[in-house]
């Protein structure tokens, strides 16, 4: 067996040794399996998984070798992010998956399994003559590599780097630091479902000081065995068992891993690549299927699925899946999974001390199986029943993801909160009384709201004794609309009767809005900031069209803003408000946003440097200024004068609702 260079130190801390992949690789350690599982879901879990191999692929012709030989778009990789990626046969199977790292410009590492290092590394020289100008660099003894994930890893991680700065907070966000200074590349990738966790490649010689230097800083070892339940609960597929072949030997469409729609990409810059024709129509077939259409389901038969046991007893690989009496599938990986109970509700749930246990597998089954639906697998002649989850694991709720249970919820019979119910009194009293302890609850809110604390929320604000009571007069519930009508000169003519004096009003504020801000234009009927920046992003849309009315609408083709962790607003977001108006760019396949760079001492101050060279290559039509946390002043003047002196065609627009 290869050893890797931690191989001594797993041997110190009393792990038992098993070959995988042709390595001696720890299973466990002195701990056991549960309780390093344990230890990644609540602290930090720390991996040797130097026994993955590392590819470096090189020169001119380097990416056009990857675009061929892999399924995702390479070209969308700038310097300084990862993707996760597989590697295709001819046919649409896989002959592995993989992770693409662009650390450098001129530079790609591919990290592939341990197992499949050799075959793919043949793969590649067998295709290699037909693209000149590549080289491939086998550095899988050069470099080794760890991984820390869970909670705590970010904490972790700060100590040890040289100058405690981490990869843009965002999975697949890379950066080169150092420790002890030692050159170390520093990737937000993992296999275990972490919200938080990261991937170090360090040279050779270095590894052991920085494996105890991350262990002294609180990181918990772990092996291969908990390595496996954690990929499990989070879904994430394994070559030999959810990729690779089915137990009947026929190979397993890539498109039945649902991690797919993210590692394949048609963009037309891979051109013809390896295995493209039988994919598209995998990926056709995938996209009928969801809209219930089985039409071409002979092009993807079965998916894998997550599944949540509901009777005793450990589904393993190969037990085989029933819905009803017939055969549907096969169980492709199972065990029994530890995890953390949650105490609470919502936003004020919080990870409890207490663990429990339950038995989750993943299974190849008949694509027309939906989510939620029961079907049974068979142990050893015994079916027990299991349930379809859409997943079993999530991480959206940083710093810890969170099991989700299906099939093993308790009835509590707890009604929702400040329900009253009581069989013995008359309807008319018990909604009374409902009323009545509302409304108590509602006076006690104001007060609290009004008088116990200052509220920051600018919209939120106490407004005063006098606005208070004109909020409840008549004028305030009576519909205003109105609109320009040219025939009479552009006087905004009212939809309903019975508005004179709202349309005074409205003259006067806006008059003196325009006179406050210094604007021409001022619209005063108060809407969501979701809502204005939608009005503006509809209008720009539709201006952008405005000389071709029978084609469908051309998006804005870039756009400049805030990035949401940087205190940039939900509503100049492509999650919000932005998402339906924002083109997607061709060579990233994402929504056509450049993130405003901020300065690298102070994340909140925007590196106005940075803006006009990302102005003069990107050549937005929108750039969004305003954030919802705001530190410095937006420079809006300088960013004005980029525009002017660039000669762009942009617009800027600046949300000020967070300012005003």
């Amino acid at each position: 067996m290869k050893k890797t260079v931690l191989f001594e130190q797993h041997l110190s801390l009393g792990a038992k040794i098993v070959e995988f992949g042709g390595w001696g690789m720890p299973v466990q350690y002195s701990t056991g399996i549960v309780a390093e599982h344990l230890s990644t879901r609540k602290q930090a879990g720390l991996f040797d998984v130097s026994h993955m191999g590392r590819f470096v692929f090189r020169k001119h012709g380097a990416l056009s070798f990857l675009q061929h030989v892999l399924t995702n778009n390479a070209a969308a990789l700038e310097p300084g992010t990862a993707q996760y990626t597989m590697i295709q046969n001819q046919g649409g199977g896989a002959l592995d998956d993989a992770y693409l790292y662009r650390f450098f410009a001129d530079e790609y590492l591919l990290v592939v399994n341990a197992a499949n290092a050799e075959k793919d590394w043949n793969h590649f020289q067998a295709e290699i003559p037909d693209f000149p100008d590549v080289e491939l660099v086998d550095q899988t003894e050069k470099l080794s590599m760890l991984s820390i994930q869970g909670p705590i890893s970010r904490q972790i991680l700060s100590k040890v780097l040289d100058d405690s700065t981490l990869p843009e907070p965002s999975r697949n966000n890379l950066r080169v630091s150092s420790i002890d200074g030692v050159r170390v590349l520093v990737a937000r990738t993992g296999y275990t479902g972490e919200p938080l966790g990261f991937e170090l490649f360090v040279p050779r010689a270095s590894a052991v000081a920085i494996w105890q230097r991350l262990i002294e800083c609180g990181a918990v070892p772990v092996g291969l065995g908990a390595r496996d339940s954690l990929r499990l609960e989070a879904g994430l597929p394994l070559f030999g068992h959810e990729l690779g072949v089915d137990p009947e030997g026929k190979e397993i469409p890539l498109f039945s891993c649902r991690l797919a729609r993210f590692a394949v990409s048609f963009s037309a810059l891979k051109g013809d690549f390896i295995g493209r024709a039988a994919l598209l129509r995998q990926f056709q077939a995938f996209e009928r299927i969801i809209k219930g259409d089985y039409a071409d389901i002979a092009d993807l038969p079965r998916q894998i699925r997550t599944l949540s046991v509901r009777d005793r007893g450990i589904a393993r690989a190969g037990a085989v899946v029933y819905k009803g009496e017939d055969q549907v599938g096969w169980v492709t990986s199972g065990t029994m999974i530890p995890f953390w109970q949650i105490s609470g509700k919502g936003i004020f749930s919080r990870i409890s001390d207490e663990s429990a246990k339950r038995a989750i597998c993943l299974a190849l089954i008949d694509s027309r199986i939906q989510d939620y639906e029961e079907i049974s697998i068979d142990l050893k002649g015994r079916r027990v029943r299991a349930v379809v989850a859409p997943f079993l694991l999530r991480s959206e709720a940083p710093p810890s993801s969170r099991s989700i249970l299906y099939g093993l919820e308790e009835e509590s019979g707890e009604l929702p909160e400040g329900q009253i119910v009581s069989g013995k009194e008359s309807p008319l009293k018990r909604y009374s009384q409902t009323v009545h302890t509302l409304l108590q609850k509602a006076i006690d809110n104001t007060k609290w709201r009004q008088q116990e604390c200052i509220n920051l929320i600018p919209s939120e604000q106490t407004q005063s004794p006098m606005v208070r009571l004109l909020s409840i007069m008549d004028p305030a519930f009576r519909y205003g609309e109105h609109k320009k009508i040219k025939a009479f000169s552009d006087v905004e003519v009212f939809y309903y009767q019975g508005t004179s004096f709202i349309a005074e009003v409205e003259t006067l504020v806006v008059k003196e809005i325009g006179l406050f801000l210094g604007c021409r234009e001022v619209e005063t009927r108060v809407i969501s900031g979701q809502m204005a920046n939608m009005a503006v992003f509809s209008a720009m849309v539709d201006y952008l069209n405005r000389g071709n009315r029978k084609q469908e609408q051309r998006r804005i083709r870039a756009v400049m803003n805030n990035h949401i962790l940087k205190g940039g607003h939900l509503s100049a977001q492509p999650m919000g408000a932005l998402r339906d108006y924002v083109a997607r760019d061709p060579q990233t396949e994402m929504p056509a946003v450049i993130n405003i760079p901020m300065l690298a001492g102070n994340p909140y101050k925007v590196d106005t440097g940075q803006v006009r060279e990302l102005l003069q290559r990107h050549k937005p039509e929108l750039v969004i200024l305003g954030k919802s946390m705001i530190i410095h002043p937006e420079p809006v003047a300088e960013i004005r004068s980029f525009v002017n002196d660039l000669d762009l065609d942009t617009i800027i627009m600046y949300d000020m609702a967070h300012v005003i």
